[in-house]
């Protein structure tokens, strides 16, 4: 009989729950945010939302009450979010409905972090509304509360799939081809299988092939794991070699400040393969695995007190410890026994203490075109000690990162971020690593059927005291990435960039523009030489991004850049496609303990 009430019951909430509900918080799922719909005339879609909403104040009123049922609802590609009450149905949300198998529903419920008969929590309900959003098959997702009698509610959890085939083709002149395809959502179930084929005239064989499989959330344990194999591995040294690369990887990430455990473990397999017949000067020949694993425990998940109360407190200490190690068994002749940051072997075993508190604001038209992103507020402070060997050189390394998240009412938010560390040796400090930085988006403007967002980016570096580690370079995230050179190398380096990106609202098959324009600038000058005399590397351009926020696939992006000065056989005039940037704000409440590297993206 109760079974029986509750399928009647949750049939009704569902039926409510669909298009012309009568329940308020539905029938505009972007109600809650501080700012109103803008409508557009054209094709009476409606228009995104300019968001700034903190994430856990819809759940607020129902904390402490008990889960009575949870129910999901997942839309397909005609329903937007923005307005249920409208249905955007035409030919190419019809042709993708039939391409596209929903995620099954039980997927759904493993990646919920609540459970029937408990009470509301509701920083959880927001970090588990995030999180769905993060998931790679996901465009899109809410949590809402219906109060059922003065201590109970039901769970609504509205789920929209990104349409999950997707491909990609690379030619290059009559020489080259490469072909990818993908199912990301396999039958519905968070299973990916992906294949490449690399068709190379230069090549001996000419064809190469590579293959992936994925499954997120394996058995509800929040556990991912992936196996790959591929006959394309990318080269390491200007393009010379390439690599066969077979790797199995599993990890649990924090998914939750209410999660007690995280961690991964990852093996890996390179083999250098002189498929361009290069002499054997010039070839980098290795063989060598890798492996890799972590684990960390989550301090202070549990408090007591009031339902009204309940886990306020956002602040958490995350133990971890990791080890790894590089085991070459053949190692290039051109590197012999000297050091050398790549082709060393090196192993290491690292311990960390991380403090953090995040809360985080629903934002949009930061990387996306519109579709919901979440941007922390609040802090991160990593401390970490361990004993590394790199070739025959055995040394203790200590080192502490900081991350500091600014979002204002209004919509503009700051990343400030500083990292610092070195290695002892002989009572000296050896490869010390300094950095600091900022990354500021200002808020959103919206005029008429336009958004408009700035983004302004500058970090500086500096290495004292080189023994093992690599020079810092232009041809990074922290440098200049258009500036596809090695040979810009120094111990300081100052970078800034700017960008101002406009959205449009007019759609061309679903696709929506934003044209762009930047600045780039860097600074790395000799040593012993003040920066006031050192050269400023340049470079100025814009182009444009689109996005079919249905799709899988993330942004692509044309780029055409004009460097005043170039070295080597750079031209100064330079025209770029890319695929697949991108496409939402992304940050961890932590991450794997390591050694700070200047040249490469903060994990």
């Amino acid at each position: 009989m109760q079974a029986q009430n509750r399928k009647i019951d949750t049939l009704d909430l569902l039926n409510k729950v669909k298009f012309k509900t009568k329940l308020p918080f539905i029938n505009n799922i972007f109600q809650d945010a501080l700012n109103s719909v803008r409508r557009s005339s054209s094709n009476g879609e409606p228009d995104s939302l300019i968001l700034v909403e903190k994430s856990d104040d819809r759940y607020k009123k129902s904390a402490g009450k008990i889960i009575r049922y949870i129910l999901v609802q997942r839309y397909g590609f005609e329903q937007p979010f923005t307005d249920t009450a409208n249905r955007i149905a035409y030919f190419g949300t019809r042709l993708l409905n039939s391409l596209h198998l929903k995620t099954k529903e039980f997927v759904i419920r493993q990646n919920l972090f609540m459970t029937e008969n408990t009470p509301v929590n509701p920083y959880e309900l927001a970090d588990n509304e995030r999180y769905l959003r993060t998931l790679d098959f996901i465009q899109d997702a809410r949590i809402f509360t219906a109060s059922v009698g003065h201590d109970s509610v039901d769970i609504i959890v509205i789920t929209k799939d990104l349409f999950s085939l997707t491909g990609t083709i690379d030619v290059s002149g009559l020489n080259r081809a490469k072909a990818t395809g993908a199912e990301a959502n396999l039958g519905g179930t968070a299973q990916r299988v992906q294949s490449s084929i690399l068709w190379d005239k230069s090549r001996n064989p000419k064809m190469a092939y590579e293959a992936l499989y994925s499954k997120n959330n394996i058995g509800g344990s929040f556990i991912n794991g992936s196996i790959m194999y591929s006959q394309i591995g990318g080269a390491r040294v200007e393009d010379i070699e390439s690599e066969n690369v077979f790797t199995i990887h599993f990890e649990r990430p924090l998914v939750s400040p209410f999660s007690h455990m995280a961690g991964a473990a990852t093996f890996s397999h390179f083999i250098s393969k002189n498929v361009y017949s290069q002499p054997d000067s010039l070839f980098y020949q290795y063989n060598y695995d890798y492996y890799d694993g972590w684990v960390g425990y989550n301090i202070g998940t549990h408090f007591e007190g009031e339902h009204a109360n309940y886990a306020q407190n956002r602040r958490r200490f995350f133990v971890a410890a990791r080890y790894y190690k590089s085991d070459f068994q053949v190692v290039p002749m051109q590197i012999g026994n000297r050091f050398d940051p790549v082709y060393n072997p090196n192993q290491a075993v690292i311990g960390e203490v991380t403090m953090f508190e995040q809360n985080f604001y629903k934002l949009n038209y930061i990387y996306g075109f519109g579709t919901t992103e979440d941007v922390p507020t609040g802090f991160n402070i990593s401390i970490a000690a361990g004993w590394h060997k790199q070739w025959s050189l055995e040394r203790p390394y200590a080192g502490i990162q900081f991350e500091r998240f600014l979002v204002s009412t209004k919509g503009s938010f700051a990343e400030i971020f500083g990292r610092v560390g070195g290695f002892l040796h002989k009572n000296q400090v050896e490869d010390a690593s300094l950095m600091g930085g900022i990354n500021y988006f200002t808020r959103l403007v919206s005029y008429e059927r336009f958004r408009a967002r700035g983004y302004v980016r500058f970090s500086y570096s500096q290495l004292q005291n080189m023994v093992t580690s690599e020079p810092l370079r232009i041809n990074n995230p922290y440098g200049i990435s258009d500036f596809a050179t090695d040979s810009v190398i120094g111990n300081r380096r100052l970078s800034l960039y700017g960008e101002g990106i406009i959205y449009t609202q007019r759609k061309l098959f679903g696709f929506r523009f934003a044209p762009f324009i930047f600045f780039d600038g860097v600074m790395i000058p000799q040593p012993g030489v003040a920066f006031s005399t050192a050269e400023t590397i340049t470079g100025i351009g814009g182009g444009i991004r689109t996005r079919n926020e249905n799709l899988i696939f993330g942004t692509m992006e044309l780029r055409m850049v004009y460097f005043p000065r170039t070295v080597q056989n750079i031209s100064p005039f330079q025209v770029m496609f890319s695929t697949d940037l991108r496409y939402r704000y992304q940050t961890n409440f932590v991450h794997a303990p390591d050694i700070i590297y200047l040249n490469r993206a903060f994990p």
